[in-house]
């Protein structure tokens, strides 16, 4: 730690420089003929190595949206579900992330698979999951989940931990171990619909392969977001 002078954090902090911190990227490359027909497939392929590989939550993505004053957000929310239609995560209809969807639903998604040197980058918009499909993911929720979303008035200012704690212990006297906790009306899912997918990976000297996929417009093919035509690829100059 330091004192007021500062002495040997200072020192420590200066000897660390983001600018030096460079590590060459060795894997094998992405190659436009190598890729599935469209991007949810090549997701999947590529979801499923950074699993195997043992990455720490490989389905923890950067969600970024916009507020109604223009700012961007970005926070890291857990991917729970992926198909043909898109991705799907849950969170408070009433956090800052929510109130930005309502009043743009365009967002940003990035999962950062650094061990691999990938990364996948979506642009799109986000809607809400029905209730029926929310109901049934809350129930595959753990207990303490549950109770915890009902406890958490997500994004809103809170005098201290005492009080996140005491509206647990509320919610958690009602719904007891055992005994159903209803899903909360102020929660659920949204489904991203891509419109953009890109696949990044690291190369040497920093001539790193990135493959986009653009979902093409109506008249140019299928555009619901599936696995078939519908799709172009273009390549980035890294």
């Amino acid at each position: 730690m330091t004192d007021r002078e500062g002495g040997p954090a200072r020192a420590a902090s200066a000897s660390l420089n983001p600018a030096a911190m460079r590590k060459q990227y060795r894997r094998e490359g992405l190659d436009e003929r190598a890729l599935a027909a469209g991007p949810m497939e090549q997701f999947a392929r590529w979801f499923a190595e950074a699993a195997r590989d043992g990455l720490y939550e490989p389905n923890a993505m950067i969600v970024s949206t916009v507020a109604a004053d223009g700012a961007p957000d970005s926070r890291t929310v857990l991917l729970k579900q992926y198909d043909r239609r898109g991705f799907v995560f849950y969170t408070n209809y009433s956090s800052r992330k929510g109130a930005d969807l309502d009043g743009d639903p365009r967002v940003a998604l990035l999962f950062p698979w650094h061990p691999l040197a990938r990364q996948v980058r979506v642009t799109g918009t986000a809607a809400k999951v029905p209730p029926e499909e929310t109901a049934a993911y809350f129930r595959t929720r753990p207990h303490g989940s549950q109770i915890g979303a009902w406890a958490s008035d997500q994004s809103a200012v809170v005098p201290g931990r005492d009080t996140l704690d005491r509206a647990y212990a509320d919610v958690a006297a009602r719904h007891p171990e055992g005994v159903e906790v209803p899903v909360p009306p102020h929660w659920g899912g949204y489904r991203v619909t891509p419109h953009t997918v890109e696949f990044w990976q690291g190369r040497e000297n920093r001539l790193h392969d990135r493959l986009r996929y653009v979902r093409l417009g109506d008249g140019d093919g299928d555009a619901t977001g599936g696995d078939t035509p519908g799709w172009r690829v273009e390549r980035l100059a890294p």
